[in-house]
């Protein structure tokens, strides 16, 4: 899709969503629960969505040691534009800005960033997959069986990894033209190098999906009534919607149907699941911006040298 009419279908779903949920629950009805949350609850749980994103900061010091050694201003400021960025920009276009801004603070090769950005992609469906597992698998199978399944899962990464990808690529770039080759080992180089490389990113990944789920889940319990593991799965999907072909501006009308069909099936009513999907996008977004503005306060435009030395 061309980037006109990217723009053009972005703006075309929030003005429709602005309008929808005026015409079927009011803003000012919507809003006004706001008013009940304490704000020491609200602060907690905008604190606990910031360490998850300093989890996400984590993960990618780790991931690139030795490199990013020193660097985790860095890091931590990348992945909140990078967060920023993929939350309010349409089609995903915010993911971008990943191999951008590695190039630019650890002069990262394009091939080796972008390998890295599919295999942390990668990770986040399976840790999600693996909470949804946890959260619903009991009311389908018993609950030994829903262990089971749910500890089968969570070693699948380590089997695909045990399976050296690395070492496939570099087999398979043996009969590719010499620029190829190229292109190829620096693809290589943005896969897990080793168990302790792999291990850690693991954890990293599913500790901020485990604190990013529970707020948000907590969140749409406060503006609908709802089992716990329905509203998990309502965060689980609105966070899904990211990965479809049409996004929104901002996640504009993607994100509040992503959380209300995940609901569906729990019984929630259209109307309080609508409400409590806009209320956690707007949670969401708020921490976005928040977030933002830290990353304007740490160290920029500095090479990648002096943000390693100073950061």
């Amino acid at each position: 899709m061309a980037l006109q009419a990217r723009w053009f279908v972005g703006f075309g779903l929030l003005a429709l969503v602005l309008v929808g949920i005026q015409w079927a629950v009011g803003w000012s009805t919507l809003l006004a629960p706001w008013r009940a949350i304490p704000p020491t609850a609200l602060a907690f749980a905008a604190l606990l969505t910031l360490g998850s994103y300093a989890a996400r900061a984590l993960r990618l010091y780790d991931y690139f040691l030795p490199g990013t050694r020193g660097g985790f201003a860095a890091c931590l400021k990348l992945t909140l534009l990078h967060n920023l960025l993929n939350n309010f920009l349409p089609m995903r276009t915010g993911e971008v800005s990943f191999p951008v801004l590695m190039a630019r603070y650890f002069a990262t090769p394009l091939a080796t960033s972008l390998a890295a950005l599919l295999w942390f992609r990668l990770m986040d469906l399976h840790a999600l997959a693996a909470v949804a597992l946890l959260a619903i698998g009991g009311r389908w199978l018993d609950v030994g069986w829903a262990g089971l399944l749910t500890a089968f899962w969570l070693s699948l990464p380590w089997w695909l990894f045990q399976l050296r990808p690395t070492r496939a690529l570099a087999k398979f770039g043996e009969r590719l033209p010499t620029r190829w080759q190229e292109r190829l080992a620096g693809a290589r180089h943005g896969l897990p190098q080793t168990p302790t490389a792999f291990w850690r990113a693991w954890f990293w990944t599913q500790l901020n999906w485990l604190v990013k789920l529970a707020v948000f889940a907590w969140i749409l319990r406060l503006f609908a009534a709802m089992p716990g593991a329905a509203a998990v799965m309502g965060a689980i999907g609105g966070d899904l919607t990211s990965i479809l072909p049409v996004h929104g501006i901002a996640g504009a009308g993607t994100y509040e149907a992503g959380v209300v069909a995940a609901l569906a099936p729990f019984g929630v009513a259209p109307t309080a699941a609508l409400t409590a999907a806009v209320n956690l996008h707007l949670f969401m977004l708020g921490l976005s911006l928040v977030g933002g503005a830290l990353a304007l306060w740490l160290r920029r435009d500095l090479h990648a040298t002096a943000m390693l030395r100073h950061g």
